[in-house]
């Protein structure tokens, strides 16, 4: 079977990892062109391209480039691509998405960080069929995992890479001998785009709340707020302790463990910050460098 890739992140690149590891016959690769990236603003292209280069696999960055007469693919496997993909070729091949989630719960961009930082204790994997409406169509298959409540994106993103490309294995065994069901649309949820405005860290929220918007964008791009005047992220949330705070946000103790901020429901533990400039260092090695001390608070 001649299987053409559409994936960009290194999320899309673990599993075009797992089909070459698995002797699947990809024929060309689809992602999104090289962007600017580093100090230097230097064209960099994505994991999948590199992997691909790597591999001696043609890449294409416009689905509008691939030669499907000749490479004559039976089936596409979108993974992250990060473009909707047109009627047109919807009516020309089958395509299949692996999406981490349990659709139709967190259709969109980003459904690891909104589970998260929603506090979903379970999520998944969802290989469906495509359609012109986003992540709304029919699946193929579905298994479920369970999020720990202390567990980072990075944490959660690695367990749902190794499930999804595991089964992605297995559905491309005999992709078209799986029954497709609907999807339940009263049960449908959205992921948006992560924004700026979604990494900053409200203290004066419930100390679950609180911890769960830490690991949320842990360690990428890194949840933060503002201390002493300046932004800096925050990662690394341990543990909570449910208690009567008076004021939330500030630091009320500093250990080797990390640091004790006040929420309005209770203390969390956050292990590590980063200033701006600066690398990622423990609150104990900031207080230790004079860059902050107890009773600083953090605010938006």
């Amino acid at each position: 079977m001649k299987v053409l890739f559409l994936g960009t992140p290194n999320f899309a690149a673990e599993h075009l990892k797992a089909l070459l590891e698995n002797y699947v016959n990809v024929v060309a690769v689809v992602t999104q062109p090289d962007k600017p990236a580093g100090r230097g603003l230097k064209p960099t292209p994505s994991p999948v391209k590199l992997l691909a280069k790597k591999a001696a696999i043609p890449v294409y960055e416009q689905l509008k480039l691939v030669p499907f007469e000749m490479l004559k693919p039976d089936i596409c496997i979108v993974v992250a691509y990060g473009r909707i993909i047109s009627k047109h070729y919807l009516d020309m091949l089958p395509f299949y998405n692996v999406h981490p989630s349990l659709l139709p719960e967190y259709r969109g961009a980003a459904p690891i960080q909104r589970a998260i930082e929603n506090g979903e204790k379970i999520t998944g994997v969802t290989i469906f069929k495509l359609t012109e409406q986003l992540d709304a169509g029919p699946i193929a298959m579905q298994e479920s995992l369970k999020i720990g409540e202390f567990e980072t994106f990075d944490e959660v993103e690695a367990k749902l890479v190794e499930l999804g490309c595991k089964m992605l294995i297995d559905f491309l065994k005999d992709p078209f001998s799986h029954p497709l069901t609907p999807q339940d649309e009263s049960r449908a949820s959205y992921a948006p785009k992560i924004e700026e405005k979604d990494l900053l860290v409200d203290f004066s929220r419930p100390v679950e709340k609180v911890k769960d918007k830490i690991r949320a964008y842990d360690s990428k791009p890194g949840a933060r707020a503002v201390l002493n005047g300046v932004y800096v992220k925050i990662f690394g949330a341990k543990s909570i302790e449910r208690c009567e705070t008076d004021e939330p946000g500030v630091i009320a103790h500093i250990n080797h463990d990390g640091a004790l901020v006040t929420t309005s429901s209770g203390l969390v533990l956050v292990s590590h910050i980063q200033f701006p400039g600066k690398r990622k260092m423990k609150f104990s090695e900031a207080f230790n460098g004079r860059l902050l001390k107890i009773n600083d608070r953090f605010h938006l």
